[in-house]
């Protein structure tokens, strides 16, 4: 073959494997013109929708914002504290739009954006899980396109909204939350506790029997021994802004009526909570987050995914309870596989 033959058979291929992989390309990538596209007529607001919601003590706005449209995968979160906001999902941001995924932020009610009663005998889990009831008709999700994902204490909302409501669900992710409080405080008391420093831990116990939860020594003692190496294992000064601003939006009065004062185990109205033996009577595909380094145990999580009918597990090796953050690709990467599988028809899927 000369040279000239022999060149233009290189270009040709080359032709040939350049369309090829436009071809593929275009197959794959994330339809921006459908994801982005504008649904509302009239003056747009960024997605924001405020959803009104019935209560025995009358009615209140909760705070929503849709990101992306994707009529197969609608993703409604449910942050924890008790008493946090949306703002500390803000990280997926990074990674779900170039999926196509769609999700909702939602601040529940007495929290963020959302009204806020001021009135603890609303603060009820029973009551909560009729409001995601009620988010999720006026928002429109259902059974094929609607997935409930929920952190912490929105992974206990998580679950009592499916265990009554799971028909009208796609797929459910329970994120860094054991299915026992009872569970959690032995957990606390019996591998957390004794992970810090003794000193520490005496000084804490000695506040905490006093009662003396206001005492700015507590959180000074926590911050460096338990949240930077349980909740989010960066240093102090390296948290992500959106985290900081979750937190300090916290409505105490939420978290303490729910969560109870002290930072270690439940001592509010979720003290004796436990679904354990109520997990059998989940169908819906479920995925389980646990992490090494997690308030919550791991290995409880790992359980929890086989007791489900149609489970996954994902664990975050390098994480704490926040691994969005501190085991981002590997909760991002679970998050997204898992979300993709189910869609494709899959009732457990494998991440590991």
């Amino acid at each position: 073959m000369n040279k000239l033959l022999q060149g233009t058979c290189l270009l040709l291929f080359a032709f040939l494997v350049s369309c090829s992989n436009q071809k593929n390309t275009a197959e794959t990538a994330t339809p921006t013109n459908e994801y982005f596209a504008l649904p509302e007529k009239g003056v747009q607001d960024g997605g924001v929708q405020m959803v009104p919601i019935q209560t025995g003590k009358g009615t209140f706005k909760v705070w929503t914002k849709r990101v992306g449209n994707n009529p197969k995968i609608k993703l409604l979160l449910l942050n924890g504290g008790p008493g946090a906001t949306h703002e500390y999902f803000e990280c997926l941001e990074n990674f779900l739009p170039a999926e196509g995924i769609e999700f909702i932020y939602y601040d529940q009610l007495g929290c963020g954006n959302s009204d806020n009663p001021k009135d603890t005998a609303m603060w009820d889990l029973p009551r909560y899980v009729e409001e995601v009831e009620q988010v999720r008709k006026t928002l429109n999700l259902g059974p094929d396109n609607f997935y409930l994902l929920g952190h912490s204490w929105g992974g206990i909302l998580a679950m009592e909204y499916a265990l009554k409501y799971q028909q009208n669900m796609k797929g459910l992710i329970i994120s860094n939350m054991m299915a026992s409080a009872i569970d959690y405080g032995k957990y606390a008391d019996e591998v957390l506790a004794k992970q810090m420093d003794p000193q520490v831990l005496a000084q804490v116990r000695d506040i905490e029997a006093r009662k003396d939860f206001q005492n700015p020594k507590y959180m000074e003692l926590l911050m460096p021994n338990f949240y930077a190496k349980n909740v989010l294992r960066l240093p102090l000064e390296e948290w992500p802004e959106p985290v900081n601003r979750s937190f300090a939006k916290m409505n105490q009065s939420f978290y303490v009526t729910m969560q109870g004062p002290s930072e270690f185990g439940i001592s509010g109205k979720l003290e004796k909570w436990d679904r354990k033996a109520d997990l059998k009577n989940l169908t819906v595909p479920t995925l389980s987050v646990g992490a090494e380094f997690d308030t919550m145990d791991p290995k409880h999580m790992e359980w929890m995914a086989a007791q489900v009918q149609n489970g996954s597990y994902l664990y975050c090796p390098k994480g704490s309870h926040m691994a969005f953050y501190d085991d981002q690709q590997t909760y991002m990467k679970g998050l997204i596989s898992f979300m993709k599988g189910v869609n494709e028809g899959q009732k457990e899927v494998k991440l590991q």
